[in-house]
């Protein structure tokens, strides 16, 4: 780590005495920060503990009601993003800033305002592949980003900020989406750019990645500091108690549930167009149980859960006890007992512009109670907005705040709220703990758990193999569109899963790999 102390060159940044409240929830009290040259720093705390609200303050996206942002030594006047890009601030946020029919090289470009109306195309592309290579970014300048996997598309985003001269980065939540290999290269980027004596805020929630990368942690709670910690000498416990207050209870073993009969089953689904194809996937999931499927990002995971939602054309049959939905719509298939909860919570999940209420009753606002005679009824909306803020612990000013004014953690409660909240027989969830603290982990698991429990059947889909453990009766692997034969988790380990999800299927011993061919 580059140091500033004893040379007497100011930090990198300083944000001192920010304050920032909305209405009665106060999201930031008085928060100080230091980040020196090349220092990546590690954010911690739970969802609802203030850190987007503290970088979206940084990054000209919120503007604080006290306190003050020093750059470099210098009094900084952060207005807009377009402030801090010009400062030398780059982020990347959980949900991309990409126009995904563009190529790579034309998303840099876009990202890159000083190469005028008509940049050099040929120059600009041999910058950007000088630039991958250096950082270990791997980019195609050419490649159509709606091509690219998650890991690739956020390596887009960084090449973007490195070309545009960002001296300090926010990474919020960068590694919830990848694969293990894809972390160690991410990793490998940043500790480059730090040592080049620029910095890196590095918001997560995954202790053992801050541990291995940061040199020092500030932990927040209740849109306070708790906390600072050099990383050499601390330790998950100590970050944990910080984080939450308290100790984190063991996780709890799901009760046995005898599995009823299949609830919910595809035959042979193969899809075509953009993205991962499907090739000829059959599965089936019992009352009770949860189908577990782990994969790294880009083998066709959105493609399978799109496809059973009737989001995505797909060939095959999907059935949900004994009613064929194949061929039925969206709201048929959700009518009929089927719930969905997709990876992307501020994109596809919930509208961020609306209220919590109006989330909360996205799938049944048609329907009564909450409609009569086609009108809305809004004292119906209100009161089963406050139901289930209060069964499902969303914290919030109220029914009438807006869902992007809420914590990830709490954008998600809102989703599972109104999905199990309306008792389906059946649950796609992917990556439904994606960007989340423990605490927040814990409930989601939970709230799908008791739908198990319920009787409900539950398609599972993560890239966290630990969770995929966790969670699964059954364990599948999706590789390149082709899903392996469930088997139990007693008989998986997590050496076993991962060999899977990168192909290599003769790692397993000869009657496991029957199974599973």
């Amino acid at each position: 780590m580059a140091s500033d102390e004893g040379r007497g060159t100011p930090p990198m940044l300083e944000m001192l005495g920010i304050s920032k409240s909305y209405g009665t929830v106060r999201a930031n009290c008085g928060i100080d920060l230091t980040v020196r040259r090349g220092e990546i720093l590690g954010l911690l705390g739970e969802n609802g503990s203030g850190k987007s609200t503290l970088m979206k303050i940084l990054f000209g996206m919120v503007r604080p009601d006290d306190g003050r942002i020093v750059l470099k030594g210098q009094r900084a006047e952060i207005r807009s993003p377009a402030d801090a890009r010009r400062a030398g601030i780059g982020m990347v946020h959980q949900h991309f800033m990409l126009a995904e029919a563009m190529s790579v090289l034309d998303n840099v470009l876009l990202g890159l305002p000083g190469k005028g109306a008509w940049p050099d195309r040929r120059a600009a592309a041999k910058e950007l592949s000088l630039a991958s290579r250096a950082y270990g970014l791997g980019l195609d300048p050419d490649a159509l980003v709606e091509s690219l996997s998650f890991g690739m598309r956020q390596r887009v985003e960084i090449v973007k900020l490195i070309l545009g001269g960002a001296e300090l980065l926010i990474m919020d939540e960068p590694t919830s989406n990848l694969s293990a290999p894809e972390v160690a290269a991410l990793l490998a980027t940043l500790r480059r750019f730090a040592d080049e004596g620029r910095s890196v805020v590095f918001i997560s929630h995954k202790l053992g990645e801050v541990l291995e990368l940061c040199d020092q942690v500030v932990v927040l709670r209740d849109g306070a500091v708790t906390g600072r910690r050099a990383v050499v000498g601390t330790d998950r416990a100590d970050l944990s108690r910080l984080m939450v207050g308290r100790a984190m209870p063991a996780v709890a073993a799901a009760p046995a549930v005898r599995p009823g009969p299949v609830r919910l089953a595809a035959d042979s689904l193969t899809t075509g167009g953009t993205g991962i194809a499907l090739s000829g996937i059959s599965l089936d999931i019992r009352a009770g149980e949860v189908l577990a499927v782990a994969g790294i990002d880009g083998n066709g995971q959105t493609e399978l859960a799109e496809a059973l939602a009737g989001l995505r054309p797909a060939g095959g049959r999907v059935r949900l006890d004994t009613e064929d939905l194949t061929g039925r719509d969206p709201a048929a298939r959700l009518a009929a007992g089927l719930a969905y909860v997709p990876v992307d919570r501020g994109g596809t999940s919930l509208v961020p512009g609306m209220s919590v209420a109006e989330n909360l009753a996205l799938r049944d606002f048609a329907r009564p109670p909450l409609s009569r005679h086609a009108w809305l009824d809004r004292g119906a909306l209100r009161t089963r907005a406050m139901e289930r803020i209060a069964a499902y612990g969303i914290r919030c000013a109220g029914p009438a705040a807006l869902a992007r004014s809420l914590s990830g953690g709490n954008q998600q409660k809102i989703v599972m709220a109104r999905e199990i909240g309306r008792g389906p027989r059946a649950l796609l969830a992917v990556q439904p703990t994606w960007g989340l603290d423990p605490g927040a982990t814990r409930f989601v698991q939970d709230a799908i758990r008791a739908l198990r429990a319920a009787g409900g059947a539950i398609l599972y889909i993560s890239a966290e193999l630990e969770e995929v453990l966790e969670m699964g009766d059954r364990v599948a692997i999706l590789h390149e569109g082709r899903l392996s034969r469930p088997v139990p988790r007693t008989e998986l380990d997590l050496v076993q899963v991962g060999l899977l999800m990168a192909g290599d299927r003769a790692s397993w011993a000869p009657e496991a790999e029957r199974r599973v061919a």
